[in-house]
């Protein structure tokens, strides 16, 4: 579940290249769970850098890596 406050977070827009398979799955998730692709993608990158977080300078870095 997504937090009220990463809700209102102000957004960086990026672009991002994802393979045809990848499209068809999350549209095929959002339609199922009306979450937008965009909030899977934020917690694929929040997974990625908790997964990766020895590798980031200052270790005390954090984030809302979403969810409850």
């Amino acid at each position: 579940m997504v937090t009220e406050s990463a809700m209102s977070r102000r957004k960086v827009s990026t672009t991002v290249y994802i393979t045809p398979e990848q499209d068809q799955l999350l549209k095929q998730l959002t339609t199922q769970t009306k979450v937008p692709v965009a909030e899977y993608i934020r917690q694929g990158i929040d997974l990625v850098l908790q997964r990766e977080r020895r590798n980031l300078p200052g270790q005390q870095l954090q984030f809302d890596v979403g969810g409850d």
